[in-house]
């Protein structure tokens, strides 16, 4: 919006006020994992939403490419040095006025161009200000967080640096990450360690599901032997060179930080209790002596029923001077919680302006997910949806049971995205 020419307040509650996941108090902290998934923008869908964002001038994948650390192909990011990048570049916007305070309960009636991009960890009074607007109850999940372990505590005798498939990605070298193997005996031992330990219980929740994309590691055992070695722990793409030999499961730890001194467990959000990760977690061969910089823990995300209270601009039905942005509106993932806030941004900075707005084209990725979680999701069923493939129209012509569709889309995406951009593609 500011660069659009509309001044700007934003209002952040943290430190005044903190949530159950947060550490501190950067404006774009990073709760969980530090990677925003795959870079490859012609056959992944988060890839081509990079690119997408990129092009739009986003200021988060700005600060995301100067901040990539090794990760194979995915755009992986130093927490700290991306997350005070972008409050940097906030506070020098001579429109951007930053302000540390918590709006409890609806915003006052004279703002009238107002984006709430609480995220899912929304405090309690303004979440049940607009449960009490709409009507509806918002809806909830359970979300994991994964362990951090100190890198010069892991036993390279046994670990050793791999990307799968020896990927190279953005700022990698196809050895990006470091892979801990487990034999049948030993993976069979973990899972029956993961199923047995104590997990924390929040008997309030119980009947809040969890993100599919996002289970709990112990979640994920319960649900078969085999589970996790098709999951997380699996091991294609992967031997030890200096063996020769391909695991029968693997645990993979990827860069956390600029220094590299810290390596976060790939795909290991957990319930356990604190006493028992560390317990469990050094059964894993070259972490038998791991310190761990973080352990895992478990919060409870909130999002709203968009495809039932929200117009096809993000705009609260119920109350139109309120727009919503972000994980609160229904989408999964930093990536796309970050494209919908450019959208909000774009279409409230058109309306402050007295412009009319346009929509990206439903042809891009940009366009798909919006299009999902302001109506083409079934509101009876709607639940965090991360950016695929399956969110976008048909090719047309169809070219065929046999072409490779995934390219042919993204190149599709891109030429409208740059048309909407130049304001010869009528939108969506």
């Amino acid at each position: 919006m500011a660069h659009a020419g509309v001044p700007v307040v934003l209002h952040e509650m943290r430190p005044v006020r903190g949530t159950e996941a947060h550490q501190g108090q950067g404006l774009p902290e990073l709760v969980c994992s530090n990677s925003f998934r795959s870079d490859d923008a012609e056959r992944n869908a988060v890839g081509l939403l990079h690119q997408e964002m990129r092009l739009c001038g986003s200021l988060i994948l700005r600060a995301a490419d100067a901040h990539k650390l090794p990760a194979g192909g995915a755009l992986a990011v130093d927490r700290v040095g991306f997350s005070e990048a972008v409050e940097a570049a906030l506070a020098a916007e001579t429109l951007v006025d930053i302000r540390r305070e918590e709006i409890a309960g609806l915003p006052p009636a004279e703002w009238d161009e107002v984006i709430v991009a609480t995220g899912p960890l929304t405090s309690p009074a303004l979440a049940e200000a607009v449960a009490g607007l709409t009507g509806e109850q918002s809806l909830a999940f359970f979300d994991a967080i994964a362990p951090i372990v100190h890198r010069d505590t892991i036993d390279f005798d046994k670990a050793w640096f791999q990307s799968r498939y020896d990927k190279v990605g953005p700022g990698g070298d196809g050895a990006d990450y470091i892979n801990c193997p487990l034999d049948r005996e030993q993976y069979e031992a973990f899972v029956g360690a993961l199923l047995s330990g104590g997990k924390v219980e929040f008997h309030e929740w119980e009947k809040t599901p969890y993100f599919e994309g996002c289970l709990p590691v112990e979640v994920m055992a319960a649900r078969g032997a085999e589970t996790l070695r098709f999951g997380p722990m699996k091991p294609v793409g992967l031997r030890d060179s200096r063996t020769g030999h391909r695991p029968h499961a693997v645990v993979q730890l990827r860069q956390d930080n600029a220094l590299g001194t810290l390596y976060n467990m790939v795909g290991f959000q957990t319930k356990l209790r604190h006493g028992e990760q560390t317990r469990i977690f050094r059964i894993i061969p070259g972490l038998e002596r791991a310190e761990f910089a973080r352990l895992g823990g478990l919060h409870r995300n909130t999002f709203l029923n968009s495809p039932r209270l929200l117009d096809r601009e993000l705009r609260l039905k119920a109350m139109p001077r309120l727009r919503f942005a972000g994980q609160i509106t229904g989408v999964e993932g930093y990536v796309e919680s970050a494209a919908i806030g450019l959208l909000s941004g774009r279409f409230a900075a058109a309306a402050r302006l007295g412009q009319e707005s346009s929509r990206p084209p439903a042809t891009t990725a940009l366009g798909a997910l919006l299009r999902h979680i302001t109506g083409g999701a079934d509101a009876k069923s709607f639940q965090p949806m991360n950016v695929n493939f399956g969110l976008f129209p048909p090719l047309s012509p169809d070219p065929g049971r046999h072409a490779d569709r995934k390219p042919l889309i993204s190149r599709r995406a891109l030429a409208d995205l740059d048309a909407w951009l130049r304001g010869t593609e009528p939108a969506s």
